[in-house]
């Protein structure tokens, strides 16, 4: 298996990005918080995980181990292949899913596009167990104003915004609501964000 790359950024797109690695570029798949981080002509290391199917070979890439552990631990629930595993991971921070699956929060897994209600049944009933034993790697704490953040500009550029549109949804949202934007749950701000955008 390629346990990972290093190498230079040649292009990014908003799921994935070519690395050229001694004079060959390689496609790697990406969750789409990680590939908006990226800045062509940086050097910048890799976790990846290889996914072989019948009639493609694809490598799905990661900014830190534990997501490509959570992104394999994702699949092996039924149902969930590595296009929703990496969606999930677009969203959230591996933390946050096992937060959630550890604490039966399937609706918050529910946001995770491709799952739906069923996959997020399935998803607590068969990791609870396998989250509680994970040991993810350390992470200083965030605290919850900029987690929301981070949480929503994800999903924004999940659903094909550029990282600088994003941003401004986002201060135009703080903007409106204040200090009641902590007390609103990521879909809600979500779906404000999108009106917001579509009054314009």
């Amino acid at each position: 298996m390629i346990a990972s790359v290093s190498g230079v950024v040649k292009a990014i797109t908003l799921n994935s990005a070519v690395i050229e690695v001694g004079g060959v570029g390689i496609l790697i798949s990406l969750p789409a918080r990680f590939a908006a981080s990226l800045a062509v002509g940086k050097h910048v290391d890799i976790f990846t995980t290889l996914v072989v199917r019948e009639d493609s070979l694809t490598l799905f890439g990661f900014e830190r181990s534990a997501a490509r552990e959570f992104f394999e631990l994702l699949q092996t629930v039924s149902g969930i292949g590595p296009k929703v595993a990496q969606s999930a991971l677009s969203i959230y921070e591996p933390e946050e899913l096992a937060g959630a699956i550890a604490s039966e929060n399937s609706a918050l897994l529910e946001r995770i596009p491709g799952l739906g209600k069923k996959g997020a049944q399935r998803a607590v009933l068969e990791l609870k167990e396998k989250v509680a034993n994970l040991k993810l790697s350390a992470r200083s704490e965030v605290s919850s104003a900029s987690n929301w953040r981070s949480q929503l500009e994800s999903a924004l550029i999940g659903l094909g915004f550029t990282a600088r549109d994003a941003n401004l949804a986002i201060e135009e949202l703080a903007n409106d609501l204040g200090s009641k934007v902590d007390e609103l749950d990521i879909g809600k701000l979500l779906k404000l964000a999108l009106q917001n955008q579509g009054r314009k």
